[in-house]
C-alpha cells in the first residue's frame, strides 16, 4: 500500500519484517506515538513503514524462570500498566507505563517504542534501568540481548528489531515518581528506584540529557545515609549541577532538587512495600 510518499507493509512474521527492514528508509511501526509525529514534523524521512503491531512473537507478557518476565516489545503500555505479574514483580515498570500520556496514548503506545524513542524523554527507560532489565534484539545474525544501559546508549543496531524486554525476578520493593509537563505529559523529571539486598538503584530522566542510573547517589546512600528525605536530598546536592539540563523555566539547581524530592518519595513507597 502507498500512502503519499510512504510505502506501508504488514509482514506475516518476524523473518519477513527483518528482510524488509534491510531496505532503504525502512522504519518499524508499532504504536507510532513517536514515529508519526516525527514524520509529520519532517524530522524523519522514512520511505517504508513496517507494521509489526500484530506479530504474536512481539506481544504479550509471559513468566520466565526465577520469577522473571518477558515483555514483548509491541505490548501496549495499557497492558503493561495493569498486568498482575508486572504489578507484583516489577511495579516500577507498571507505574512508568501508567504515567504515560492519556488512555489513548497508553492503548496505542508500546513498551518497545517507549524504550527506544529518540528526541524526547519517556518514562519506561528509568524503570527498566533499576529493574535490571535486558533488551532482546533480533537481527540478520540471529537473536542477542543487551543491558538497558547499552540499548539506551547505542540504540537498536541498524537492521535489527527490539523484540522484548527481559525482566529478572524482582518483587514489590520498587517505585516510580514523575513531575510531568502539563502540555506534553513528558517528564520534566521522573525517578525510578528499587531496593535490593545490595543497596538501592536509582535512575532519573527528564532533568538529565538522557535516562541515567545515578551510581554515585546510590553509593552515598549505601554508605549509611539511609533512605530518609534529608539524606537523599544531600546525596543529590553532591551531584554536579552540570548533570541536570535546564529546560523551559527551569534551572539546573531546581531540577537537581526536584530529582532528589522525587527519588525520596519513590524510596519511601518502595520501603513501605517491604513492610
Amino acid at each position: 500500500m502507498i500512502i503519499g510518499e510512504l510505502d506501508y507493509v504488514r509482514p506475516a512474521g518476524l523473518t519477513e519484517a527483518l528482510a524488509l527492514l534491510a531496505g532503504p528508509g525502512a522504519r518499524i511501526l508499532a504504536g507510532g506515538q513517536s514515529l508519526l509525529p516525527d514524520l509529520r514534523a519532517g524530522t524523519d524521512r522514512a520511505r517504508l513503514l513496517i507494521d509489526v503491531r500484530r506479530l504474536a512473537e512481539l506481544r504479550g507478557i509471559t513468566p520466565t524462570g526465577g520469577g522473571g518476565l518477558r515483555i514483548g516489545a509491541a505490548t501496549p503500555l495499557a497492558e503493561l500498566a495493569t498486568d498482575p505479574a508486572v504489578l507484583a514483580g516489577a511495579p516500577e515498570l507498571a507505574a512508568a507505563a501508567r504515567a504515560n500520556g492519556d488512555p489513548q496514548v497508553r492503548n496505542l503506545g508500546t513498551a518497545g517504542g517507549n524504550l527506544v524513542a529518540t528526541g524526547r524523554p519517556t518514562d519506561l527507560p528509568v524503570a527498566a534501568l533499576v529493574a535490571g532489565a535486558r533488551a532482546e534484539l533480533a537481527g540478520p545474525d540471529g537473536r542477542t540481548t543487551v543491558t538497558t544501559e547499552e540499548l539506551l546508549t547505542a540504540g537498536v543496531p541498524a537492521g535489527s528489531i527490539l523484540t522484548a524486554l527481559l525482566v529478572p525476578g524482582g518483587g514489590p520493593a520498587a517505585a516510580f515518581e514523575k513531575t510531568a509537563d502539563r502540555a506534553s505529559r513528558y517528564p520534566v523529571c521522573a525517578a525510578a528506584v528499587r531496593i535490593t539486598p545490595d543497596g538501592v538503584r536509582i535512575a532519573v530522566t527528564g532533568a538529565t540529557a538522557r535516562p541515567l542510573r545515578l551510581y554515585d547517589v546510590e553509593q552515598r546512600l549505601g554508605a549509611g545515609g539511609g533512605h530518609r528525605t534529608e539524606a537523599v536530598l544531600a546525596a543529590f546536592r553532591a551531584e554536579p549541577r552540570s548533570l541536570f539540563v535546564p529546560g523551559r523555566g527551569t534551572s539546573a539547581e531546581y531540577l537537581g532538587h526536584l530529582a532528589g524530592v522525587l527519588t525520596a518519595r519513590a524510596l519511601a513507597r518502595a520501603a513501605a512495600a517491604l513492610a
